[in-house]
């Protein structure tokens, strides 16, 4: 590992690489890092393969990084987890290593506010960290799907990611209705009950005000509570209890989430890490941060700190108990949610019943003087992260057929922070009357047609989610587009139908999202959604998942070696332009 000011070319005897332009932390206000886990299963899929190289075998392999202190710090990250994972290090003699020699010191990582940081998270912690939980089972890559990680971290498709896989889900906040609300996306509860069934999720947490009614998800069979307390603040020690409570007696796996699904999911969850398998606040925080980039701010990151020693000896006694009693498998479930047994526990649940019901109202008088809280920051800077390049099918016809056209539209990252080429979204937009965003692009000097295109992160966020929505069928939108396509379908969807038009061009499929272990795992069946839509709707955007074997997301072919496939698509899209001009000219005609 080293820091260099140029950037190095091989030679006979060394090989370098670097990941600094490739693997790209996305910030919210001052925080830098440290990456997040799908960007570290990556770098150690990378070395391993450079390491297995025949060609690189009698080199020595170099894995540079520049002097920018936050690049330099991700970088340094990166390769001490992988010691601690491959080479079995301790998280201290990989940290030992990276000080060597007469390089300065790295930065610390912070939080996600605005303001001066006022506690630092060093390298050596998020070592620590990653060997915790790789020691207590909360992540094996030889079983990782970075695939579904990347996906459903995504905004627009459920924006989740799991703590402790089969126990703690931390996710944003549902609303009343899936729809678009000032291109962010929001999901309804019913948007969630197919992937949370699937993986055993039994009870979820509300930390947040009441933005929909818990009957949706108890009515559905899941166990729902009321944990309130004000955004960007930290618990009162009965919540903290009350939440080890639920959680230690939960049957299945635990969906928390507050408003932004970061800050005060964030604190409970390290409230239990740090209690049963007895992580550091430093420690917790690291590993949460990893999972879910962004999570635990400001005041709650001293709040950890403070309450570890307590939490601590709760831990020890219920081990205790639980290693008293461990012959009868029946009490340890009980064991884990007593610290004393109590009769009182209905009045318990009666207080905090009253407590959640003054709060909310505080919480309503603070959000109305503030009107937006810290968690809408976080949601509104979160959905303005773009994937780096797409390629993007125009189709635009004025009942002839000269006028179709293949664009690439490179898309801006975010105002706040690169954006990794390994985040590409996959999802699709389609041209129908609920998308938001509308640019125009020109096209040749020789031409004045206008090409519609559209933000296919926000347009498609609800046909990647369980739609549900109350709408009267006279709000939903149904028209044709310029090309002369119903886009009906695509509007009932967008407005919560789920009914979808069947596939027709079998031999068109391009753009399904397959993942090598959970392929079911869309929350809203998207692969029948990509293929319904890539055969029935002619003017739609598509592009597909990112492929771990290339840097460059798959999509509609453009190169030569897809000469194939494309003019499978030109062809059929051409059949229909054809036939549509046809029926129009002989209607005129009739007419006439």
């Amino acid at each position: 590992f080293a820091t260099l000011r140029a950037k190095p070319k091989s030679t006979v005897n060394t090989h370098y690489f670097c990941t600094d332009e490739e693997l790209v932390y996305e910030n919210f206000y001052g925080d830098f890092g440290p990456l997040n886990l799908a960007m570290l299963y990556r770098y150690c899929c990378k070395l391993n393969k450079k390491l297995k190289y025949f060609s690189l075998s009698r080199k020595k392999i170099v894995y540079y990084t520049s002097f920018d202190q936050r690049k330099r710090a991700n970088a340094a990250f990166l390769i001490g987890a992988y010691a601690v994972i491959y080479l079995k290090k301790t998280p201290e003699e990989a940290y030992r290593t990276l000080l060597s020699g007469s390089n300065p010191p790295y930065l610390p990582f912070r939080d996600a506010s605005f303001g001066n940081c006022t506690y630092n998270l060093t390298v050596l912690d998020c070592l620590q960290g990653v060997n915790k939980a790789l020691q207590h089972g909360f992540f094996d890559f030889k079983t990782f799907d970075v695939d579904e990680y990347e996906h459903y971290e995504r905004v627009e498709n459920g924006d989740f990611n799991w703590i402790i896989p089969g126990k703690f889900l931390a996710f944003s906040g549902p609303h009343p209705k899936s729809k678009l609300e000032n291109g962010y996306p929001l999901h309804a509860p019913e948007a969630y009950f197919p992937y949370f069934k699937k993986h055993n999720v039994t009870s979820i947490i509300r930390l947040n005000k009441k933005m929909y009614e818990a009957k949706r998800f108890t009515d559905a069979g899941f166990e729902h509570y009321d944990l309130f307390f004000i955004d960007g603040s930290t618990p009162s020690d009965s919540i903290v209890q009350r939440f080890l409570n639920i959680c230690e007696n939960a049957d299945g796996a635990i969906a928390v989430h507050c408003k932004a699904g970061l800050g005060r999911t964030g604190t409970l969850i390290a409230c239990y890490i740090m209690k049963h398998y007895k992580f550091t606040h430093a420690e917790a925080i690291a590993w949460i941060r990893i999972c879910r980039p962004g999570s635990i701010i400001g005041p709650q990151q001293h709040f950890l700190e403070e309450k570890q020693t307590m939490l601590w000896l709760e831990g020890d006694l219920i081990r205790s108990k639980q290693k008293q009693r461990g012959l009868d498998g029946n009490f340890n479930r009980v064991l884990c949610g007593l610290n004393d047994i109590s009769i009182s526990d209905t009045l318990n649940k009666a207080q905090d019943l009253d407590q959640y019901k003054e709060n909310d109202s505080e919480d309503k008088d603070v959000e109305a003087q503030n009107e937006m809280t810290q968690g809408d920051k976080l949601n509104a800077l979160k959905t303005r992260r773009q994937p780096c390049s797409m390629y993007i099918l125009i189709i635009k016809s004025c009942f002839s057929l000269e006028h179709c056209a293949l664009f690439r539209l490179n898309t801006s990252g975010s105002t706040e922070g690169s954006i990794s080429p390994l985040k590409a979204s996959r999802v699709m937009a389609v041209t129908s009357p609920s998308a938001e965003r509308i640019s125009r692009l020109s096209t040749s000097s020789g031409s004045n047609l206008k090409s519609i295109s559209i933000n296919s992160r926000l347009a498609s966020s609800l046909g990647n989610l369980y739609a549900a929505s109350d709408d009267d069928e006279s709000k939903m939108t149904s028209s044709s587009s310029r090309t002369g396509f119903s886009v009906s379908h695509i509007s009932s969807h967008l407005n919560g139908s789920l009914q979808l038009p069947h596939r027709k061009n079998h031999e068109l499929n391009n753009n399904l999202y397959n993942r090598n272990s959970s392929s079911g795992n869309s929350l809203s069946s998207q692969s029948n959604f990509h293929s319904a839509v890539t055969d029935e709707y002619a003017p739609a955007f598509l592009y597909g998942p990112y492929n771990s074997s290339s840097t460059v997301p798959e999509s509609i072919p453009v190169s030569h070696s897809h000469n194939s496939t494309f003019r499978q698509l030109t062809d059929a899209f051409l059949s229909c332009f054809c036939e549509q001009n046809c029926s129009k000219k002989k209607k005129n005609h009739n007419s006439a």
